[in-house]
């Protein structure tokens, strides 16, 4: 087992940024785990139309489904650089599940504070996260049925378990 980035959704309100410090020098914003909470969202919340009808209302063509690794499911992916921040996907969206408010159109990044994990910190935004949405500990996802690995050192802990399984990668849904 190794650590991970634990993010708790229900500590998470759904369309506001964790206020947290950032340690990613390289993006003036700043703001990697907001960027991040964006992809955990459009994983696990997007409804995943075969439609798509965010898609293509986008004028930039910022959107576009790309696979998960789970078996064939895809999710939904913002071209960073090409999305304005205009607001036409979440309108476009039938259930509302596409937040604009997120995170910022230009192109932010976690690397999970590399440089700090090596001096044994852990990432600044779990330091400095006020709502405790945020933890750094060695887990195992597979274990807990509310938790899932939704990139490679980052685990997302869902509201209800069950209630989120027809979000989880099929590898989870038949072991779980």
């Amino acid at each position: 087992m190794s650590e991970k980035l634990i993010i708790d959704l229900k500590k998470c309100e759904s369309r506001t940024p964790l206020d947290v410090q950032c340690s990613y020098k390289h993006h003036p914003a700043n703001n990697g785990i907001n960027a991040l909470l964006e992809k955990i969202r459009f994983a696990l919340i997007c409804r995943k139309c075969k439609t798509a009808p965010c898609i293509t209302a986008c004028p930039r063509k910022a959107l576009e489904k790309v696979d998960t690794g789970w078996g064939g499911e895809q999710v939904l992916k913002r071209a960073d650089m090409l999305c304005t921040g205009c607001g036409t996907c979440a309108i476009a969206c039938p259930f509302g599940t596409v937040y604009t408010e997120i995170a910022a159109f230009v192109d932010d990044v976690c690397d999970l504070c590399r440089g700090r994990l090596k001096n044994n910190e852990k990432p600044l935004c779990v330091r400095t996260c006020k709502s405790g949405a945020l933890d750094w500990q060695e887990i195992d996802a597979k274990q807990n049925k509310d938790m899932t690995e939704v990139f490679d050192g980052v685990v997302a802990k869902v509201a209800g378990g069950d209630l989120w399984e027809p979000f989880l990668p099929k590898s989870q849904k038949a072991s779980g």
